[in-house]
């Protein structure tokens, strides 16, 4: 069942390719067949996840049912975990495409959809790919699909720069993960990925580890890899965004947690370096999230952040590993697999959300998309539930994955070993500025752009998404919210999928009744996310009958008085408060980080009707500096440059001189041999 299950969902995603490639975007049936399609085969991984989760493990001999190569596929509970998280996503965000591409200008060139598509079969072969093979190959298709997602509309000047930015991040991902195959694979004589917990510890093992940090790190936008993200999510059109960060980047998450099985304890230097790079990685991410312009670039720099949260929780996880604490283990995979799950169903919702705002408005200003949620209900409505999980809120999933992460990041008092204590420790504190700043991004968006002041009567309605987005937005919005109320069945599941991993009497340690959660070591704290449901409306609902009642019913009358000219909603023009005013003490305060500047200069003199002197107009700029591009990748670029021009001159064009140099080499190459035999 499970191989033709797959089968039929490939076949789907095959069907979609042709038909865009075949007939184009010219008619709108064939232009909506490739997402109906995709629908079709997400459903059907979507049923292979939830079999492949709740029951035995199987697999499938490719060599058997093609007769060539050694590859393998296997559908286990990792594999189901992830399959129905993804593709659970996929057929609200394929709904999504299909309303998005109704209008005859929304999609104006063919291969949307075949990046599209071929970005969920590649997802799909990875997750249950067995072999080192089949597992790259589908690793490279999916570089291939993001670099056809984010340069095929050829939309603006910089979308070549961020396709190649994606491009190049993905190729070293790809020979990150080769090289530690190879040497993984040479080591235990297997090119089959299970049989790889045969490399006992040593040298080969430690730099093996290093390699699939980097490799799954650099896809999910660990630091210093995260530059591709704020230029590549924007580059995609619509809602394959959603599909880029929301399903695709999954990938690393699930390889990560695949070879803590197969690896086992990693070193502990590693693990301190996971655990402050991750706390690095998502305070740099919210930081910049906080203090952009472009709802877009808010949006890639969270996801930046959300990848530091899953890599500091995998780092507890590995902090297990190393001091052979199961419990410890499997409270750090499940702290980091809730966030994995907010962040793909919130992000989604967002991603979705922003195409239709930047279709209806045009832009994605924050400054020009005041009160834009009053126009879109539907996007408006989904982007808050998915804005308020971000933020970490009650009572979202959000708050109850980023609740998991610190309860498991304060267990450094049953660690041995100072330095692992430490490292904890810093982790903790970087994750606590992290949280309080997210709140501080995405409220500013909530407040200042989504529900800021009501559009003028004479503005022309905004057009809502179709049916099947509504669907879609719909599905979306309510798992942000809905899964906080189920939590306690979402733990029983996730604990059926890590069990390749750990034990899964260990993951339901978290569940202290049917109802009540808990950081796995029973006596440390409690959170009942199903009861918040119940407590915090009936706590609004009192406060609000009290207040109504103490007033006397005053409370509902409405006052009117004129504005203050200040900062507040109620002023219009120049001084009303936005969204860039709001980020400014962010600006101030971590200028350090960011590296802010500013410059003041006179834009105009215009003369002014009650005094004969002109009014000086001011105009202040303010900017920030991506310190990993501009002190880490720029020198690199410049030097390699550099390097070029040299080698260039040696490009002759002359026979006599090109044998000198296979000369040359070949007496090095003698000369290397020599010494070291």
């Amino acid at each position: 069942m499970s191989s033709s299950l797959l089968a039929a969902a490939l076949a789907c995603f095959a069907a979609g390719i042709a038909v865009d490639v075949a007939f184009g975007v010219g008619r709108r049936v064939l232009r909506l067949a490739p997402y109906l399609l995709a629908m079709a085969g997400s459903a059907c991984l979507l049923a292979l996840g939830i079999d492949a989760t709740t029951t035995t493990a199987s697999a499938v001999d490719l060599s058997d049912q093609f007769g060539v190569g050694h590859g393998a596929l296997l559908f286990d509970p990792l594999a189901g975990l992830f399959l129905t998280l993804c593709f659970g996503i996929a057929v609200a965000v394929s709904a999504c495409f299909v309303s998005w591409v109704c209008p005859d200008d929304r999609a104006e060139c063919r291969g949307i959809a075949t990046g599209y598509l071929l970005l969920l079969g590649s997802v799909a072969v990875i997750f249950c790919a067995a072999d080192a093979f089949s597992f790259l190959f589908a690793w490279e298709s999916l570089t291939v699909a993001f670099y056809l997602l984010t340069s095929v509309t050829r939309s603006h000047a910089r979308q070549a720069g961020a396709a190649w930015s994606t491009v190049g991040i993905g190729k070293v991902s790809g020979a990150a993960l080769l090289f530690g195959f190879l040497l993984l694979a040479g080591r235990s004589g297997s090119l089959s990925i299970a049989s790889w917990h045969t490399v006992g510890p040593g040298a080969v093992h430690d730099v093996a580890w290093v390699l699939v940090i980097v490799g799954f790190g650099a896809k999910v936008g660990l630091v210093p890899f995260q530059v591709w993200i704020p230029v590549g999510y924007p580059a995609a059109p619509g809602p394959a965004r959603a599909a880029m960060a929301g399903i695709a980047a999954n990938v690393g998450v699930y390889g990560l947690w695949r070879f803590l099985g197969v690896l086992g304890r990693p070193p502990v230097w590693l693990v301190i370096a996971v655990l402050v790079i991750g706390g690095v990685t998502a305070l740099l991410g919210i930081t910049f999230a906080g203090v952009q312009g472009r709802l877009g670039r808010v949006i890639a720099y969270s996801s930046v952040e959300n990848a530091g949260l899953i890599v500091t929780a995998y780092g507890v996880a590995l902090t297990g590993s190393v001091v052979h604490s199961t419990p410890l283990v499997a409270m750090g995979l499940l702290a980091a697999t809730f966030q994995t799950v907010a962040h793909a169903i919130a992000k989604s919702v967002l991603f979705v959300a922003l195409a239709n705002v930047e279709a209806a408005a045009g832009t994605d200003q924050l400054d020009e998309l005041r009160g834009i949620g009053r126009r879109l209900r539907w996007s408006g409505a989904a982007f808050g539930a998915g804005a308020v999980t971000l933020a970490g809120l009650p009572p979202t999933i959000g708050f109850v994955s980023e609740w998991f992460i610190l309860e498991a990041l304060m267990q450094e008092f049953r660690l041995p070993g100072l330095a692992l204590r430490l490292g904890l420790a810093a982790a903790g504190a970087l994750v606590a500025l992290t949280t309080g700043l997210a709140a501080l991004a995405f409220l500013r968006v909530l407040g200042l752009t989504l529900l800021g002041p009501k559009p003028s009567p004479a503005e022309p309605p905004a057009h809502e998404t179709g049916a099947f987005g509504k669907f879609g937005l719909a599905v979306l919005g309510v798992g942000c919210l809905g899964l906080a109320a189920v939590s306690p069945w979402e733990v029983r599941y996730i604990a059926r999928g890590l069990d390749p991993i750990v034990a899964r009497s260990a993951t339901l340690g978290a569940l202290k009744s049917p109802w009540v959660l808990q950081p796995v070591f029973p006596g440390f704290s409690i959170l009942s996310p199903s009861w918040l449901w119940v407590a915090m409306p009936v706590s609004f609902l009192s406060v609000f009958l009290g207040a109504v009642a103490v007033s006397r019913g005053r409370y509902l009358r409405v006052r009117r008085v004129p504005a203050w000219h200040s900062a507040t909603a109620g002023v219009a023009g120049p001084a009303a408060y936005t969204a860039f005013g709001f980020a400014n003490p962010l600006r101030h305060v971590l200028g350090n980080v960011l590296g802010t500047t500013r410059s003041t200069t006179l834009v105009s003199g215009d003369p002014d009707d009650d005094a004969e002197v002109n009014v000086a107009h001011l105009e202040t700029r303010t900017s920030v500096v991506e310190p990993i591009e501009t002190y880490f990748y720029r020198p690199i670029r410049a030097g390699a440059l550099g390097v070029a021009r040299v080698a260039k001159r040696l490009q002759s064009g002359r026979l006599n001189a090109y044998v000198a140099y296979m000369l040359f080499a070949l007496l090095v190459a003698l000369a290397l041999t020599a010494a070291l035999r």
